[in-house]
Parts: structure tokens; C-alpha cells; sequence
């Protein structure tokens, strides 16, 4: 790591309080328990109560069901932190195998009690009363008993289950991790740097810095462009597959069905981005003006920040003491619940930020239900996005605080709301931001903004137009790395269009997204949760602090209601195109402003 990073003072995570090691013997017991459960949960479907009182064998078997997906979670995060700050150990890989297949294990069981379970609902619509009757403290599960139902009917039988998913251990999963230690790994030889160093260089003020880390990116990803690519036809292909036994009719409805949205929803929503386009293509052109007095931008160029006109660069570095600082005390202009629980995160070292070799990109929050703690990965270099960033992996962490007391079943959320807590804590900052500045600076935070929403609206779209049409073209064969490329290049014209003159071909083989075996679609939820929360942020404006406990009340509700369901008790109709259009709407005042400055 240079000298300048060490500077920043970024944390490694403590995970001493979740378990001291992987043989350790908390780690042990809770192992040992795990497997315990899965012979008693096994035996569970022989007793009699299954056919004499089903009510009051569904009551039995919920607390154990529970708590074995609760220790399973628990052990997974575990390795799983062990493994992204050090993908090369081969002690720790072996680790997230070991729990992979008790994982396979467990899922078996949860396959056998779904199918069970629709069976009698099948032979007796009306146990359920009489199980909410008798266990009132269950009506909770009123929607996760309905999707049960749903998800039973594109279920195979319990062989097949089984055995697919034995062979995604060895499959899907494993092509999963080869693809996140090939990035993880990359190093560029010339001048000694990693990938994510590399990666970080887009936000660099100076072009020919932005420029020949771009091309360093892309050569580095093309050198690795046939297990890149073997990788994701590897994922895809058996996704496509077990979709057709399982009677899905595409990835995408069964991604709606996970996210818990409707078709009708996820229509407003992609028709709200489209017909923002020109906006955003807009926002470009202006930076293109500010940043080189030309109308086009790079690819290289999208984060780039903005400097004066007489060419200073004033861009602030943040400390990690000084980020933290801030955030704490923006969140507790939210609520003194949520600020004081930033504080304990950094204060017992939850974050890692420190950028090092052999550590995964980006950010992530995982989540510890028996020690009832979030941990959370970043690489931190001191610009306000970074700081953005922490924000938002804690606005993860603070729904899970809110949810931690919970029946584990009850804290299971879709992404698409998950991605609304998180934007929303970035929310706070950003606005506190722009309030509190003027000229170059507000000009400056507010480019920012426009950025992080461009992002998550226009290029999360070209991501969504991306996997469309790998899933048809992968329908009739496997692709090629320049089919990969050819599919994204087009993608990326349908949205960012003219505004800019260079493409990232192999944003495919860098976005460890695409190579997720059980969740396909993983992009449509972060511009749910953009324009969500900017209609949450509008809402607490108007509020005032009586805000911050409707909002814990709606985190509350993710894990039992569908979002449609969720956002209808927040106030909203999110199956109209006019909701989200109002969610564009503070971005194009923003814009306006930004436009204004450029001619100023």
C-alpha cells in the first residue's frame, strides 16, 4: 500500500467478538450445534404430529428452523470476512467449502418443509387459522407463508434439490469465488500496483492518470478474459437450466419474485429511467464542459472531480478519524438511535477499509445474527465518495440493528429494499453537504451527487439491458469474451448514448454481481432504492425528527411484506410512473444548478 493510503489511517476490522478463530471452540460449538439440528430437524418430519396436528407441529419445528439458519448465517459471515481481506488463503477457502456444504445440507431440510408444508396447505387451506389461533405470536408470517406457496410450485422434487444443489458447490459457487480471486489478484507488473488500486485511480483529478489506469484496468481484465468468461457462461448456463425445471419462465421472474416486486412495478420503474436518459445524458455533456470544455466524456472520465478554472485542485482528502466524526454526528441529526449506533460501529472496529493486496473490491455489510453485530468492507482513499460509501454499508448495518431481535425468518429482506436503507444514509450526508457550501464547493458536492445517482440510475440500466441479453444469447450456446463485450458496448450505448465518445467492454468481468449463482438481476434494486429513498429523504424534510420512528417502523416491516406492501404503509404507490418521476425530479433542480455554474 503507498504511502499516501497510510496516511488516511484506515481500519482493519476486529472480529474477535463474533468468534476468536476457526478452531476456536465458540466456533466449534456453534458448528456442532448446526449439525446437531440438522438430525433433529431431519427426524422431525417422521413424528406423528405432521398428520394427527400439523398447527402444532409447524409451532415445534419454526424456533429450531430458526435457529439453525441463525448459526448458519452466522458461521458463513464468519469465514466469509476471513476470506475477502485474504482470498489467496487456501485455509480460508476451504473454510466457506466446509460451510457450503452444510449450508447444501440445510437447504435440503428447508426443501423438504416448503414441500410439506404446501402439501397440507393443499389438503387444508384452513390449518392456518387455526395455526394463528393457537400461535398468535405467528401472524407475522402471514406473507413468508404465502411465499412459501409461491416458491413451491417452481420447486423440484426433493432429489433433484439435493442434488443440484450438491453440484453447485462444485460448480456455480466455485466459479463464483475463481472469479472474485481473479480480480482480487490482478497487479498491474509496470508500476507494482493491485486492482483495486488501479480501480481507485478513476477518481484521480488528473486525466493521463485517469486515462492510463483505465487502460491498465482494461488490459489486465483482457489478459484474464477466457476464465473471466468461462466463469460467467459456467453461472448463467446453470441458471438457465435449473430455471426451466423449476418451471420459471425467465431469471428475471424469478428475480421479481425474490425482490418481492411486481412486474407492474419493475415496469415503472425501467420506464422512469428511460425517459430520464436525456437528463443524464445532460448531466454528462455539462461535465464534459466543466471538466474539458468539450461536450463527450471517457469512460475514464465519469469520476472524475471537478477542479476551479484557474485549474487548482482543491479536492479534499478525507481522514478516516474525520469521516468518521462526520458521520456520526450527521446521523444523529437524524436520530440520536441511529448516531449512537455509527459510534459503537466504529468505536469496536466493525470496518475494514485498509486497501491491501488480496482483498476484494468495492464495499459490503454482512450481517452476525447470534452475535447480533454487522461487519463491514470497504476501500477507503479519502475522497467524499469513500466517506458516502461507509455510510452506506452502515445505513445496511443500521437495518439490521433494527431487525436483530427478530425471528431470523423475519429479518431475511429483498435487495431492493435493502438497497433503500443504505442510499437513504447517504442521502443525509449528501444534502448536509450541499446545504452547508457555496460556489465551487456546493457546484462541486452537488457534481458529486449527480455522479453517484448517474450511477445507480443510468449505468445500473445498461447492467440490467446487459444480463437480458446474455440470458437470451446464452439460451442457444456459450459466448465468447467479445460476445461479452459486444452485449455490453451495446448496452452502454442504449443509455449513456453520445455523451460519451469511450466504453468499458469489460465492465462484465469486473462486477462480481453477474456471478452471483442464486441471485440474478442484481442491479434493478440499487435504482429502486435510489429513487425510493430520495421519496423517504423528501418525506423526512417535511417530517421533521417524528420522521426517524416511521422510518425504523417501515425497516420493521421489510422482512414480512412484499415493497409494494412496505412503500403503501410509507405512503407511497411505487406501481406508477409518477412516483418515480418524482423522485427525479430534486436531481434535475440539482442539474439546473450544476448547468447554471457551468456558465456562470
Amino acid at each position: 500500500m503507498n504511502n499516501n493510503l497510510n496516511a488516511l489511517n484506515a481500519p482493519r476490522w476486529q472480529t474477535q467478538s463474533i468468534y476468536k478463530s476457526t478452531k476456536s471452540q465458540d466456533f466449534m460449538n456453534d458448528l456442532a450445534e448446526m449439525r446437531s439440528l440438522q438430525t433433529e430437524l431431519c427426524d422431525f418430519f417422521g413424528k406423528s404430529e405432521v398428520s394427527t396436528s400439523f398447527p402444532q407441529w409447524l409451532a415445534s419445528f419454526l424456533p429450531k428452523y430458526n435457529r439453525i439458519y441463525a448459526l448458519a448465517t452466522n458461521l458463513y459471515a464468519y469465514v466469509s470476512v476471513l476470506y475477502m481481506v485474504d482470498t489467496t488463503n487456501a485455509e480460508f477457502i476451504n473454510n466457506i467449502s466446509t460451510i457450503d456444504e452444510e449450508i447444501a445440507k440445510i437447504d435440503q431440510i428447508d426443501v423438504k418443509f416448503k414441500s410439506l408444508f404446501a402439501q397440507k396447505y393443499a389438503e387444508n387451506s384452513r390449518f392456518l387459522e387455526d395455526f394463528y389461533t393457537s400461535f398468535p405470536q405467528y401472524r407475522n408470517y402471514e406473507f413468508l407463508f404465502e411465499e412459501i406457496l409461491l416458491f413451491s410450485a417452481h420447486q423440484m422434487s426433493a432429489e433433484k434439490e439435493e442434488l443440484a444443489s450438491l453440484l453447485n458447490l462444485s460448480g456455480a459457487n466455485s466459479f463464483s469465488r475463481l472469479q472474485e480471486q481473479i480480480i482480487s489478484n490482478l497487479k498491474d507488473e509496470k508500476s507494482g500496483k493491485t486492482f483495486n488500486e488501479i480501480r481507485n485511480e478513476a477518481y484521480s483529478a488528473d486525466r493521463e492518470t485517469r486515462k492510463n489506469a483505465f487502460n491498465a484496468e482494461i488490459a489486465l481484465l483482457e489478459s484474464s478474459k477466457i476464465p473471466l468468461a468461462a466463469c460467467l457462461n459456467g453461472i448463467k448456463g446453470t441458471t438457465i437450466t435449473l430455471n426451466k425445471q423449476r418451471n420459471w419462465q425467465s431469471a428475471l421472474d424469478k428475480a421479481l419474485a425474490q425482490s418481492r416486486l411486481s412486474q407492474k412495478t419493475l415496469n415503472a420503474l425501467i420506464g422512469t429511467i428511460e425517459k430520464s436518459l436525456p437528463m443524464w445524458q445532460e448531466y454528462l455533456k455539462t461535465k464534459a464542459q466543466l471538466l474539458l470544455g468539450k461536450d463527450t466524456l471517457a469512460f475514464y472520465d465519469i469520476f472524475a472531480p471537478l477542479a476551479p478554472k484557474t485549474g487548482e485542485n482543491t479536492a479534499k482528502v478525507w481522514s478516516f478519524e474525520e469521516t468518521k466524526n462526520y458521520i456520526i454526528e450527521k446521523f444523529n441529526s437524524f436520530s440520536e438511535d441511529f448516531g449512537n449506533f455509527a459510534k459503537n460501529a466504529f468505536e469496536q472496529n466493525w470496518i475494514d477499509a485498509e486497501i491491501r493486496p488480496g482483498k476484494v473490491g468495492g464495499g459490503c455489510c454482512l450481517e452476525f445474527p447470534l452475535a447480533k453485530e454487522s461487519r463491514i468492507l470497504t476501500n477507503y482513499t479519502g475522497t467524499f465518495s469513500d466517506v458516502t460509501t461507509i455510510a452506506h454499508e452502515l445505513g445496511h448495518a443500521y437495518h439490521f440493528e433494527c431487525l436483530k431481535n427478530l425471528d431470523h425468518q423475519l429479518t431475511r429482506y429483498p435487495m431492493t429494499l435493502a438497497e433503500t436503507a443504505s442510499i437513504f444514509a447517504e442521502t443525509i450526508l449528501t444534502k448536509d453537504m450541499i446545504k452547508n457550501s457555496s460556489g465551487f464547493e456546493r457546484a462541486k458536492i452537488i457534481e458529486i451527487h449527480l455522479q453517484d445517482c448517474c450511477q445507480v440510475l443510468v449505468d445500473i440500466l445498461s447492467r440490467f439491458y446487459f444480463e437480458k441479453s446474455v440470458f437470451e444469447k446464452r439460451q442457444t450456446g456459450e459466448l465468447t469474451a467479445e460476445d461479452f463485450c459486444a452485449l455490453m458496448e451495446d448496452a452502454q450505448q442504449r443509455t449513456y448514448g453520445k455523451a460519451l465518445d469511450t466504453k468499458h467492454p469489460y465492465m462484465w468481468a469486473l462486477k462480481s454481481h453477474y456471478y452471483s449463482p442464486y441471485l440474478d438481476f442484481y442491479n434493478f434494486p440499487y435504482a429502486f432504492g435510489q429513487l425510493f429513498s430520495a421519496g423517504l429523504y423528501a418525506q423526512y424534510v417535511k417530517q421533521g425528527a417524528g420522521f426517524a420512528q416511521t422510518y425504523k417502523n417501515m425497516l420493521l416491516d421489510t422482512g414480512r411484506l412484499s415493497c409494494e406492501e412496505v412503500c403503501k404503509k410509507a405512503g407511497f404507490d411505487i406501481q406508477t410512473e409518477e412516483f418515480w418521476l418524482s423522485g427525479i425530479e430534486s436531481m434535475k433542480e440539482e442539474l439546473e444548478e450544476l448547468k447554471a455554474f457551468a456558465k456562470s
